[in-house]
C-alpha cells in the first residue's frame, strides 16, 4: 500500500487504512509524540472539567486510550467510544476488558460527520489525533456541537507542525528526521510518511480555532503543547436560548 493509497483510505472515512496499522497504533503515537501523548491526553481530560454523573463521547477513539483515561478519571462517567476501524475497535475492546471497564465504556462503529445520537446527548465530547483525518471537518464540528448539551465542552487534541519555543529545533528534528528513520526500521515507513504528510496538511491552529467558532462553538481556545507539536482545541456550546 503506497502513501497515496493510504491517504485516500484515510480520507474516505472508512477506517480501512487504520485497520492496517492498528497493531502498531499505540507505538506510532509514542514515537510521533516524543512519548508525550499520555500527558497530552491527561491535559485533554482536565480541559473537559468533568463533574458528577456525566456522559462523554470519545470520537476516533482508536485503541481507546482517551476513553479509558476519561473513565478512570471519574467513576461516575460513562463513555461512548466511536471509531470506523474494526481492527482499532478490536484492540480497544481488549484493553477495555482488561481494565474492567466494559460496564462504563461502550464501543460503536461510526464517523464524526454522521453521529447516530440525539441532540444534546452528551455532557462532553473529546477526540485525540483524529480530526485531521476527518474528510469533512466543518460537518464534523457541527455534529459535535449538535450532540453537546448547552454548556457542554468539546476538547480536540491534534498533532500539528512544531511552531515555537526553545524546544522547536529538537521537536522539528524528531518529527522530520528521527520519526521516518524509526518508521523504516519498524517496516512501517509508508504509514509514518502518511502521518507526517497529514500533520503538515492540517490547518494552522489559529485557522482551525476559527473553524470551530464558525461552527458555533463559544470560548474557543487553541493551547500549544510541546513547542506546538500538538494543540488542544477547546470549545463550549453556549447556553440554551
Amino acid at each position: 500500500m503506497n502513501v497515496e493509497t493510504m491517504a485516500r483510505l484515510a480520507q474516505d472515512g472508512s477506517g480501512e487504512m487504520f485497520d492496517a496499522i492498528a497493531s502498531r497504533y499505540d507505538l506510532l503515537n509514542r514515537l510521533m509524540s516524543l512519548g508525550n501523548d499520555r500527558r497530552w491526553r491527561l491535559r485533554t481530560v482536565q480541559a473537559l472539567a468533568l463533574r458528577g454523573r456525566v456522559r462523554v463521547l470519545d470520537l476516533a477513539t482508536g485503541t481507546a486510550d482517551l476513553a479509558l483515561l476519561v473513565a478512570r478519571s471519574l467513576r461516575q462517567a460513562s463513555v461512548i467510544a466511536v471509531d470506523p476501524s474494526r481492527e482499532m475497535r478490536r484492540i480497544a475492546r481488549r484493553k477495555i476488558s482488561a481494565a474492567g471497564l466494559d460496564d462504563r465504556i461502550e464501543l460503536l462503529d461510526g464517523r464524526a460527520e454522521e453521529l447516530p445520537f440525539e441532540d444534546t446527548s452528551f455532557d462532553a465530547v473529546c477526540m485525540a489525533f483524529g480530526i485531521r483525518n476527518v474528510p469533512d471537518r466543518p460537518r464534523a464540528l457541527s455534529e459535535i456541537l449538535r450532540v453537546l448539551r448547552p454548556g457542554g465542552t468539546a476538547a480536540l487534541l491534534e498533532l500539528t507542525e512544531p511552531n515555537g519555543g526553545w524546544l522547536l529545533p529538537f521537536v522539528w528534528l524528531h518529527v522530520h528526521a528521527v520519526v521516518p528513520l524509526l518508521g523504516a526500521a519498524l517496516s512501517g515507513s509508508r504509514e509514518y510518511r502518511y502521518l507526517q504528510r497529514s500533520i503538515a496538511a492540517f490547518p494552522r491552529p489559529s485557522e482551525f480555532a476559527r473553524m470551530m467558532t464558525a461552527a458555533g462553538f463559544a470560548a474557543t481556545t487553541a493551547e500549544s503543547l510541546t513547542a506546538g507539536a500538538c494543540h488542544l482545541f477547546v470549545g463550549r456550546r453556549g447556553p440554551a436560548t
